[in-house]
């Protein structure tokens, strides 16, 4: 396995060539059940779980006898969660997988946390390459003349992997659950829906305690919604949450058991000159994450990419446009929903680098240092082993300029195709990308040679 030291240097931006594919071809008829739905790397990188809106989860295993050297191979899949209908609210609940969640390995087998929008389990995957054999030593009609009896024994057959639910953390949430995440001790974690955020021991699924709660006495007062929320990476009793209004929130469990008052806000004021219609909906933030260190905050909005120190709440130390060119779309976009789309956001194993999703199912690698960044797409058309990805580039709607090979106009952008969900390994430079019901591994060209 490589170390962590085999990414690429700081001020560089990552090369990243095309490595895997896994899923049915573009073409062919994709059902809602099928469409990818949220992706995370386990601790080590050497397991890969997606979720999609059937319910199902699907483990991959890192295949270090396949000859590549990010190739992943189908490991596990089962059921989590089947849709229910809720007789009170006269609501159905979706089977659809919001977010995965891996704990740390302690011992031959793995958990990870599942969610759909109102239950959370935890699974246990196991590993079984025996099974016991003859454990009855006699038959009935020889109990009379037994002399010698036989040991149990274990047969060797094939490598079978089990997956069995350990625990149910519902009853819990009376809104849709969107984010899960994890204490650095692993003992706690978090569960947040449209106004609440609640602190669950790993151990008991009786019972939750609320720390935040942002739901006010009469609703029509409702301004905001909580988006997402995460642990710090180190401190396990700080943790930040993001709004709708687009302001994050760090709280610290120790000067209080609610967080009702946090400890710090980072936001960005508004200008009064660029307010719009849309304002408010682009600057709602989709998904927030520390970097490894904790020193410093990610958050995604609809058009932007921030990065905030944590010990500086005045503005943000980095902001990156990731689609700049859709500020004549908006119209458009708001028309047909695709302005509340939530695209996700991730952090490069050593913090240089930044990755998160756009439309025709493009994504963007920013690196931190530099400023430099890449426009890159997940298609099956540049599917072929060691190809290098090459940089598209999108031209301003109205532009008379004949388009190169790697050039694309506004008006040709596919809204339908879109990179919701990315992660990426936590100590390689190995992406998985999810694209509608396929899901693509990119590594650096680079590791090959750190190998050799």
């Amino acid at each position: 396995m490589a170390a962590a030291n085999d990414v690429s240097g700081p001020g560089e931006l990552v090369q990243l060539c095309f490595s895997q594919v896994k899923g049915s071809p573009e073409d062919d008829v994709v059902t809602d059940a099928d469409i990818i739905s949220t992706l995370e790397f386990n601790y080590t990188g050497n397991l890969l779980a997606t979720g999609d809106k059937g319910g199902r989860v699907v483990i991959f295993q890192r295949d270090y006898d396949s000859g590549g050297d990010a190739d992943f191979s189908v490991y596990s899949a089962f059921q989590s969660h089947e849709s229910e209908f809720d007789y009170l609210k006269s609501q159905e609940i979706e089977e659809k997988i919001n977010k995965i969640k891996w704990l740390r390995q302690y011992n031959q087998s793995n958990f990870l946390l599942a969610t759909n929008d109102k239950t959370i389990k935890l699974w246990k995957i196991t590993e079984k390459a025996q099974q016991p054999m003859d454990f009855n030593n006699v038959t009935e009609d020889q109990r009379s003349s037994v002399r010698h009896l036989r040991v149990p024994k274990y047969q060797q057959s094939p490598l079978t992997v089990e997956a069995v639910e350990r625990r149910t953390f519902a009853n819990a949430h009376a809104y849709h659950i969107n984010s899960v995440s994890l204490s650095s001790d692993v003992a706690t974690f978090l569960s947040a829906d449209d106004l609440r955020i609640n602190i669950w021991n790993i151990e008991n699924n009786k019972e939750c305690f609320n720390i935040v709660d942002i739901k006010p006495t009469n609703m029509e007062e409702l301004t905001e919604v909580i988006t997402s929320c995460e642990f710090h990476p180190l401190n396990g009793h700080e943790l930040i949450y993001s709004v709708s209004k687009g302001s994050i929130r760090l709280c610290d469990m120790r000067s209080s058991a609610l967080c009702d008052k946090q400890s710090k806000v980072y936001e960005v004021p508004e200008d009064p000159a660029n307010k719009s219609f849309f304002s408010e909906i682009v600057s709602s933030i989709s998904d927030v994450k520390f970097s490894h260190s904790g020193r410093y905050i990610m958050a995604r909005d609809y058009m932007t990419l921030k990065i905030w120190d944590v010990n500086m709440e005045s503005k943000p130390v980095q902001t990156f446009e990731v689609h700049d060119y859709l500020q004549g779309q908006l119209c458009s976009l708001y028309e047909n929903d695709f302005i509340f789309d939530k695209f996700e956001c991730c952090w490069s194993a050593d913090d240089n680098h930044l990755l998160t999703g756009a439309y025709n199912n493009f994504f963007r690698v920013f690196n931190r240092h530099s400023g430099q960044d890449q426009c890159l797409e997940a298609s099956r058309e540049i599917a072929r082993p060691e190809m290098l990805l090459r940089h598209r580039k999108i031209l301003p709607g109205g532009s008379t300029t004949k388009r190169k090979k790697d050039e694309f106009s506004v008006e040709s952008l596919d809204y339908s195709k879109k990179v919701l969900h990315a992660t990426w390994h936590p100590r390689e430079d190995i992406l998985a990308i999810a694209a509608t019901n396929n899901l693509y591994i990119f590594r650096s060209k680079d590791q090959r040679l750190a190998k050799a």
